[in-house]
């Protein structure tokens, strides 16, 4: 998994409660174990009509967020089913870092075995960033996990939490099969000793 240390880009707003994995990534993108080629389904029924053809004025397909790395949304983020998909989906369009009032736990929890840093802050706070991000292409913000600190296009800081595990795997590039193999070396002793200790297994 990448290492998350330092994130600067644009944040793209997507002011919108309940935003669901659904609407993340519709089902019929589902049919792939791969973690790549998922951008073309992100946001897919808020993007194009039945038809397949594009519809105008979503944020993502706008030029000046086209490149945007940020997502700035409403609360309860990533609710509905659990679908690891939809971090899979973001992380494959560029989305490195979610800020939002609240998101529902599984995704939350999905986003950090992904690389993907899920920034719970206030809502006013949310607000002062959805504004930041309204400003286009100048809508560049630096997002700092060493210092837990969010810095807006005009300079003003923001702090946040997180916990200090989920802060380690992440600037460390860690996720669950990473943690195992932190521990490879007791892995292997524990099985030779029980190769010895029971033939038979």
């Amino acid at each position: 998994m990448e290492k998350f240390t330092t994130l600067t880009g644009v944040a793209a707003p997507l002011p919108l409660v309940n935003i669901d994995t659904d609407m993340i990534i519709p089902k019929q993108f589902l049919k792939t174990v791969l973690r790549t080629g998922l951008a073309k389904g992100l946001f897919y029924e808020m993007r194009f009509d039945e038809k397949g053809q594009p519809k105008d004025g979503f944020v993502l397909d706008q030029p000046a967020y086209r490149n945007a790395r940020i997502l700035v949304a409403g609360e309860n983020f990533g609710c509905g089913s659990s679908r690891e998909h939809a971090p899979w989906a973001l992380l494959d369009a560029g989305i490195r870092c979610v800020i939002a009032p609240s998101f529902a736990d599984i995704f939350y929890n999905n986003c950090f075995k992904n690389g993907i840093l899920p920034i719970v802050l206030p809502q006013e706070q949310v607000d002062l960033l959805m504004d930041d991000a309204s400003r286009g292409a100048n809508a560049v913000v630096t997002v700092d996990l060493e210092k837990q600190e969010i810095a807006g296009p005009d300079g003003g800081t923001i702090k946040f939490d997180l916990d200090p595990f989920r802060k380690h795997c992440l600037l460390n590039g860690l996720d669950d099969i990473g943690l195992t193999l932190q521990k490879a070396d007791k892995i292997a002793a524990f099985e030779a000793a029980r190769k010895t200790s029971q033939p038979w297994a």
